[in-house]
């Protein structure tokens, strides 16, 4: 019984991925289409490590071309990578990331699964992320896929044989799937899966290559393809009105906060899979050869075949109804095959085909978005009929009421029944929150105690409506997730996921806090109202050496979604010290201590994520030169705003704020992360920051990727970037110029400034450069060459030219205090001889 709840609850995915959205309404080629799909019995399943690494063009042909049921399994969320789109980075982008998969997967015809693997950054070698992730568990979690999903066939993005070749994740995630090809069958290794699931033997394992995998085209032509297979997956959809390399780049498109929006493809493309292991192809070009993928592959499934088939060769396009009797006819003799997979899986599609083909509009909608365990919220019911076919509603049955509501109503054709109702949320009912964040795991693993949510994309949401309808005299229930509609004069309707909240929540906008000095500062904690009536007082955690008052502050908010803002003072130290402030709310049930995190993006559904409300606070002795900073936005960090911690005047430049007139206003111009990437005006505004410098000003400029640069005179000598990085954030930091002013002035930089980064050292760093350049730091990876273009400084005119691919925008949200100090040398290059010393520190 738990393998068939096991498997019924990764269909619920399947279904309700797209939860946050309106609900899809099949026309009549979508429901042609799904017939095609369920007279299918074959599956596919892609893997690879990260969101995007996916191969859309793939995963697209198997699921509309072969109509295979397709999944991706990306063995991480994608936390470590960078943000085009917004400021949220690691546990929030990977949430992005994931509805990013997921709105790919809407748009290709595939499913999405994870496994518990952290992204925690580049690696560049398997050795270190099998390591880092504890290879058991995300082995064990392949494994997991490969028996609940049964996969026939899989498909690796990636070469197991590459190991210190490319990406650690990448080459990671073939290996693991080489081995959990027969260990998925293997019933002695976690068998504790077995309570949930069984064993399950894929029959052929595939790498899909390219030219890309063997240097060029040229090198690709030349090679022993006698163990591959290709096949054209240009192939033009009419019921689509679109090729498959068409829905494949909409499908990539969505991947938008790693830049990915391109443009459409059409025309014939070839795609390469080699053979691995499993049944051989004996010279076959189908990677299904000698699998029996129609209905004939379960027993009792040729009875459900005769009544199906007939309705996909003689499809009514213009009715769709009229196919109700075989339809209802074949889910009837669907309850009774033995294969449970298949018969959870097909019961499902062969639901969703019934509901789209009778025209039945079923919807459960929630008065607001979200509401707390034990409060009570107002149902509207929504149920309509718009087909010729003999309906009736008999009940529906809601999450938290223990009995059905009976209606025994006739669903007259086109004639809309509306039902109000009073739902208490049970107590017991979880917060609506990620699942895999709601532990506390390792840097490269997630914490999942629950089996059975390993690999979900989302959380199982809590609340359903049940809608028991007899079609035809045959009994068939529809369950349906409640959500929030609701509609905006600007936009119209609009759907959001209905969230289960604490009664209140807390937070404190900025997430690190430098103190420059011993002076107190104020700081705000904004008190967020889950229900009405929330009265109670807030007080702060705060480490020993620091204080805060006042030492409590009453809180009272009468209305549900209203906030409370407080200040409270916070004093540091004398000497340097760091640490955690958390602000706490007391209500007469408990204590409260979590942030409610919202993300809302137009190209993903609105999410909402609860985390611990905590701000790390540092006390820093640092000094600085000059004041007014100018900063060019790049591709998405919080530079500024750490700036500003430190006392700097920092003014966000517009590409057409970018005038030699403008720029006099400056000490320092910066550029945000990838700026030369990502700004096309630059192109023409360089010229003008290089007379800056010129004039004795300093131009900072964070790492860029040398892919896709928008000029080639982003320096004002001959500087070549690279892919050079440095991934391990304890790498030894050696000091190649330890008398030169930027690593002295205003702040003496020593080894201790290196200690407690994160991530990495540092990415993209030059590996050529000409010798006005001087290059400052070394540093490498275990076993390989030092890499020294982490920092180089160039004198240009009177002023400083700066190249540093250091990983400032992932430090100083981590409040990392060398960090800060080094970049403030930076900042201040060139002042030595100023007057208007700042001094920061008593």
């Amino acid at each position: 019984m738990q393998q068939i709840r096991s498997c019924f609850l990764l269909i619920l995915f399947a279904l309700f991925t797209a939860q946050a959205q309106q609900p899809k309404k099949l026309n009549s080629s979508e429901i042609y289409e799904a017939i095609q799909k369920l007279n299918v019995l074959g599956s596919v399943l892609y893997v690879a490590a990260h969101p995007d690494d996916e191969n859309t063009r793939l995963i697209s042909y198997m699921a509309n071309e072969k109509k295979a049921r397709t999944a991706y399994l990306s063995l991480t969320r994608g936390d470590g990578g960078q943000n085009l789109i917004g400021p949220e980075i690691r546990e929030l982008l990977g949430i992005i990331r994931t509805q990013e998969l997921l709105a790919a997967r809407r748009i290709d015809g595939g499913e999405q699964r994870f496994t518990r693997a952290n992204d925690f950054g580049y690696s560049k070698h398997p050795d270190e992320t099998l390591e880092i992730w504890n290879k058991d568990k995300v082995l064990a979690d392949v494994v997991w896929a490969i028996r609940t999903f049964k996969p026939d066939v899989i498909i690796n993005r990636f070469d197991h044989r590459t190991s210190g070749r490319t990406h650690g994740h990448h080459t990671s995630s073939a290996m693991l799937s080489m081995e959990a090809f027969e260990l998925a069958n293997d019933a002695s290794k976690y068998n504790e899966q077995l309570n949930y699931t069984s064993t399950w033997q894929p029959k052929r394992l595939f790498f899909n290559t390219s030219w890309w995998f063997y240097g060029s085209q040229e090198n690709f032509e030349k090679a022993d393809k006698s163990n591959m297979i290709n096949f054209d997956v240009g192939v033009y959809y009419p019921m689509k009105g679109l090729s498959n390399n068409e829905v494949a780049s909409l499908a990539s498109s969505q991947h938008l906060c790693q830049g990915f929006g391109r443009l459409s493809q059409r025309g014939s493309q070839d795609e390469y899979v080699e053979f691995l292991k499993g049944d051989p192809l004996d010279g076959n070009n189908d990677i299904f050869a000698g699998i029996d993928t129609s209905w004939n592959r379960v027993e009792g499934g040729k009875a459900i075949s005769d009544i199906l088939l007939p309705i996909e060769q003689n499809f009514d396009f213009k009715d769709p109804s009229s196919h109700l009797p075989q339809l209802l006819r074949a889910y009837k003799m669907l309850q009774n095959i033995k294969n449970e997979h298949w018969k959870t899986i097909k019961s499902q599609e062969i639901k969703d085909i019934i509901q789209a083909c009778a025209g039945l509009y079923l919807e459960a909608s929630a008065n607001s978005s979200s509401a707390t365990p034990g409060s009570e919220i107002d149902l509207r019911l929504e149920v309509l009929n718009r087909s010729s076919a003999t309906i009736l509603l008999d009940a529906y049955t809601l999450t938290g009421l223990n009995n059905p509501v009976s209606k025994n109503i006739s669903l007259e054709s086109n004639t809309r029944f509306n039902f109000e109702e009073a739902l208490t949320i049970p107590e017991d009912t979880e917060y609506t929150s990620p699942y895999w964040l709601k532990e506390k795991g390792t840097l490269g693993t997630y914490k999942v105690p629950d089996q059975e949510l390993i690999g979900l994309p989302e959380t199982p949401r809590a609340l359903f409506a049940e809608f028991n309808l007899t079609i035809n005299n045959i009994p068939i229930a529809f369950k349906k997730p409640i959500v929030y509609r609701y509609s905006e004069p600007d936009k119209g309707e609009l759907y959001r996921p209905f969230e289960i909240v604490p009664p209140v929540t807390s937070s404190i906008k900025d997430k690190v806090f430098i103190f420059e000095n011993d002076q107190q500062k104020d700081i705000e904690v904004t008190v967020r109202a889950g229900k009405d009536n929330v009265d109670g007082y807030v007080q702060m955690a705060y480490p020993d050496n620091w204080s805060v008052y006042p030492k409590q502050q009453k809180v009272s908010i009468a209305n549900k979604g209203d906030i409370q803002t407080l200040v409270f003072t916070v004093i540091p130290p004398k000497n340097q010290s760091e640490g955690y402030i958390s602000p706490m709310v007391v209500l007469d049930d408990g204590i409260y201590t979590d942030e409610l995190i919202e993300i809302d993006y137009n190209h993903i559904p609105f999410q909402t994520v609860l985390l611990p409300s905590e701000s790390k606070v540092v006390r820093l002795n640092i000094s600085k030169r000059g004041n007014n900073i100018g900063y060019i936005e790049g591709a998405g960090d919080v530079v500024p705003e750490s700036l500003r911690q430190i006392g700097y005047n920092v003014t966000m430049l517009q590409p057409e704020q970018i005038t030699p007139e403008n720029l006099k206003q400056f000490d320092a111009i910066v550029t945000g992360i990838r700026a030369y990437n990502v700004v096309d005006e630059l192109k023409f505004k360089q010229k003008y920051l290089l007379g800056f410098v010129e004039q004795g000003g300093n131009l900072i400029v964070q790492y860029n990727t040398s892919r896709g640069l928008v000029t080639d005179d982003y320096a004002p000598y001959t500087l070549k970037l690279s892919r050079d990085r440095v991934t391990d954030e304890t790498a030894e930091i050696t000091i190649l110029e330890p008398e030169h002013p930027l690593l002295n002035f205003p702040n003496t930089i020593t080894q201790s400034d290196f200690k407690g980064w994160v991530q990495e050292r540092g990415l993209y760093f030059p590996d050529e450069w000409s010798e006005e350049y001087t290059p400052l730091l070394s540093s490498n990876d275990k076993g390989e060459s030092s890499k020294k273009g982490s920092l180089v400084v160039a004198k240009y005119g009177k002023g400083n030219y700066i190249y540093t691919g250091l990983s400032f925008f992932r430090e100083f949200p981590a409040g990392v205090s060398g960090a800060y100090r080094l970049f403030t040398n930076l900042l201040s290059a060139g002042k030595e001889n100023i007057n208007t010393d700042q001094k920061i520190t008593d």
